[in-house]
C-alpha cells in the first residue's frame, strides 16, 4: 500500500504518513507505559524536578570530560536545544575546580546563509551560544584548548576528522517537533524518495553534511529563539551525522517538554522501545544504537487528551 501523504507538508515525509494504528497506539500511552518500553539498549528516565532534569544533562558533561586524558581523550557532543543545562556545567566545573583541559566537545549542528556557516556573532549561532553560556564562563585555567572545541563548518571535512582518534562517551541532544536530533530531518517526497523515505540503512549512512530544513523544524526554531520570526529563520544548516552518531558511546535524549509536544515524545519512546526504525521519524532510527537514554521532566510529559482553551 502506498504510504499517506505528509499533513504538515506535501513535499516531505514526516511522522503523519505512518499508519494511523502506530500513531493511535502512541498517543494512549500513559508516563507509565513510557517507562516500562525500557529495554537492553534502551532506557526511558524521569525526573521529578527541572533542577534535577537539568543538573543530571549537566553532568553528563563533568562525566564524559573526566574520562579523558591526553593520551586517551574523550568529550561529549552537545545540543543547543536545550540551553539551560550549559551555565550549570560551567559551574560544576569552577566550583569544584575541575581540569577538564584534556576534554573535547563537538557543536551538533549551525546554520548556513549563502553556503556558509554563520559568523559566530550572528545572533542565532550555536557556536556563539555555547560560548557565551558555558566556555566562556569556565575559569581559563581549567578549560580546555580551543583546538579541543570542535564546531561544524559549511566544509565539514575537519569536523568529521576530529571524530577520529577522540572517543565520544555521550552524544546528547533534545527532540523537535518533526522528531529530529540534531538537524537530521526527514528528507524531502522526491527522486528515489518518492513513494518511500529513505531506508533506515540507508540514513544512517549519512554523514555530516549541509541539510535543507523541513518546515516544521524552520517553525519550531522560530517559535524557541526568534520570537515566531520565520523569516528570520534559515533555511538550512549543518548537522552532525548518523555516521559520527553511531561512534557515540551512548546516545542521551533530554525533553523537558519545551520543544516537543506530548504526542511526539510518547511516538519516538514508543518506536525505539518496540524497535520500529523509519526514516520518516528520524528518532526512531536510534532504536538500532545499542545505548540510548531518553530522559523526561515529568511535569513535562502531558497528555494526549483534548482540551479546548
Amino acid at each position: 500500500m502506498a504510504r499517506k501523504q505528509s499533513m504538515l507538508a506535501p513535499g516531505w515525509w514526516d511522522y503523519t504518513t505512518l499508519g494511523d494504528d502506530l500513531l493511535n497506539d502512541a498517543a494512549r500511552l500513559t508516563p507509565l507505559d513510557m517507562q516500562n518500553l525500557s529495554r537492553d539498549g534502551f532506557k526511558v528516565v524521569f525526573y521529578d524536578t527541572l533542577e534535577d532534569f537539568y543538573l543530571a544533562e549537566a553532568l553528563e558533561y563533568i562525566n564524559a570530560w573526566k574520562q579523558s586524558t591526553a593520551d586517551n581523550p574523550a568529550g561529549i557532543c552537545g545540543p543547543i536545544g536545550p540551553t539551560e543545562q550549559l551555565p550549570l556545567v560551567a559551574r560544576l566545573v569552577n566550583e569544584l575546580q575541575l581540569d577538564v583541559r584534556d576534554g573535547h566537545f563537538w557543536g551538533m549542528d549551525e546554520w548556513v546563509i549563502d553556503g556558509k556557516e554563520v559568523d559566530a556573532n550572528h545572533p542565532l549561532s550555536f557556536e556563539k551560544a555555547d560560548r557565551e553560556l558555558c566556555f566562556d564562563r569556565i575559569e581559563k585555567k581549567l578549560v580546555m584548548p580551543d583546538r579541543h572545541l570542535h564546531f561544524p563548518k559549511a566544509d565539514v571535512s575537519a569536523y568529521i576528522e576530529s571524530w577520529s582518534g577522540v572517543r565520544c562517551a555521550v552524544m546528547q541532544g533534545g527532540q523537535g517537533d518533526i522528531k529530529h536530533w540534531a538537524f537530521n530531518d526527514p528528507l524531502k517526497r522526491e527522486g528515489a524518495y518518492q513513494d518511500a523515505p529513505p531506508t533506515p540503512e540507508e540514513y544512517r549512512k549519512l554523514d555530516t553534511r549541509i541539510v535543507e530544513l523541513h518546515p516544521v523544524t524552520m517553525m519550531q526554531n522560530a517559535r524557541t529563539s526568534g520570537g515566531g520570526v520565520v523569516t528570520g529563520v534559515p533555511t538550512r544548516a549543518i548537522t552532525v551525522g548518523p555516521v559520527q552518531t553511531w561512534q557515540a558511546d551512548k546516545v542521551s535524549i533530554w525533553q523537558a517538554g519545551t520543544h516537543d509536544n506530548p504526542f511526539g515524545m510518547r511516538l519516538t519512546t514508543l518506536m525505539i522501545g518496540k524497535k520500529i526504525a523509519d526514516s520518516s521519524v528520524p528518532m526512531s532510527l536510534l532504536a538500532d544504537h545499542p545505548n540510548v537514554q531518553f530522559n523526561f521532566y515529568r511535569g513535562g510529559i502531558g497528555s494526549c487528551d483534548v482540551e479546548m482553551h
